[in-house]
């Protein structure tokens, strides 16, 4: 066989790239109220002191970006690994050698995550893929379809049973969901950050995304976003269903953290959180196909340049928006979270994510590739001595 290694940028599906684009406006919004700090806190990390045009904020985030941004990810990190195993299989590469690259590659991303990590941000996703990389490799390679969706069934399930507490106020009077944000002494805040990624940025989120990423798996396996056009009735009704589901089953916990819903019964409150993390899978779903439509009514736009070039170099984009917001925010560096509203944070995450994705656009024109791409691909695909 000849290898086939990364995909060529103009071989790559448009639907993907365009998910993936957009994915990190949402991710931005997800992530920017947990650099913030000063303020006593609700459910999901959102302050409990909410009023205004904050709790239009703190609606409009947990019904439509809370919690449904990383299953989207994590649907289309499998729908990847999908992917990269049918392009290979058509070069003529073993399964198992498939299997070793995956590996290969969730243990450099691994890797890059604690990086992340430990240096700018404790919440980051990259360990979390990474380490579902190296343990997941065998089944989303060679795994049957029924063992694939088992999984998936199996993860939704456990997350929705799991973040039956995200709606419960934390113990004692904490002042931010992250401590390391307040934390002015840059070498105690390092150390902070490394205990908060291994705790939350690791295990946590890789357990509530396992799931995800066995659905996307199982999708990429039927070309859902490589051929849309193909796909555009199932499309449309997975986007017209589960959009609307995320924004239902949001609402609850959405009343109790903008502070509207303020005495419900602990069981309520329980039951919330669930329907909250299933929402989120059904936002996910709901989201990937709606881009898979967008992909399918392409007329070379601006904005669709701009969204697949962010989308082809979403993990240096992801980093850069964690460079930015660490720039500006914790108490280790300007500490301009301290005190700051969540409309002010809201402000800034777009901001950043259009700054970086005229920089992507930018790139792209110039014929630059991202460049936390190209390291993870030189070290995924690097010449390795053949054994005979």
């Amino acid at each position: 066989m000849t290898d086939p290694g990364a995909t060529p940028t103009s071989a790559r599906a448009l639907a993907p790239d365009l998910a993936r684009g957009a994915m990190l406006l949402l991710i931005a919004l997800a992530n920017v109220h947990l650099w913030l700090y000063g303020h006593p806190l609700g459910p999901r990390g959102y302050p409990a002191d909410v009023a205004g045009v904050d709790r239009v904020v703190a609606l409009a985030q947990m019904t439509l970006v809370d919690g449904r941004a990383y299953p989207m990810f994590g649907l289309l990190f499998g729908y990847g690994v999908g992917q990269l195993t049918r392009r290979r299989a058509a070069g003529g590469a073993s399964a198992e050698a498939t299997v070793s690259l995956v590996r290969r590659r969730g243990g450099w991303m691994l890797l890059l995550g604690l990086l992340h990590g430990v240096l700018l941000w404790s919440g980051d996703i990259v360990g979390a893929y990474g380490l579902l990389g190296v343990l997941l490799a065998g089944l989303l390679v060679r795994g049957s379809d029924r063992a694939l969706r088992t999984v998936a069934v199996v993860g939704i399930v456990l997350t929705g049973l799991f973040y039956a507490g995200s709606g419960f106020t934390l113990p004692g009077d904490p002042q931010a969901f992250l401590l390391s944000m307040t934390v002015a002494d840059p070498g105690q805040a390092l150390l902070s950050r490394a205990l908060e990624w291994v705790s939350i940025g690791l295990l946590l989120q890789a357990f509530g995304v396992f799931g995800a990423v066995a659905l996307g798996a199982w999708a990429a396996r039927r070309g859902f976003l490589d051929e849309p056009a193909r796909h555009v009735p199932l499309l449309r009704r997975t986007a017209a269903v589960g959009i609307p589901v995320a924004v239902l089953a949001g609402l609850p916990l959405a009343l109790m953290s903008a502070q509207l819903w303020t005495s419900a019964p602990w069981g309520v409150v329980a039951l919330a959180g669930t329907l909250h993390a299933l929402g989120g899978y059904a936002g996910g779903l709901g989201y990937a196909a709606l881009f898979g439509l967008l992909a399918v009514r392409d007329g070379g736009g601006r904005a669709v340049t701009a969204l697949r070039a962010c989308g082809q170099r979403s993990l240096s984009c992801y980093l850069a928006q964690s460079v930015a917001f660490a720039a500006l925010l914790p108490a280790w560096t300007l500490g301009l979270g301290d005190g700051a509203h969540l409309w002010q944070g809201a402000l800034l995450a777009v901001g950043v994510w259009l700054v970086i994705l005229g920089v992507a656009a930018a790139s792209d024109r110039a014929g630059l590739r991202g460049p936390a791409e190209v390291a993870l691909r030189r070290s995924t695909y690097r010449k390795r001595h053949a054994r005979t």
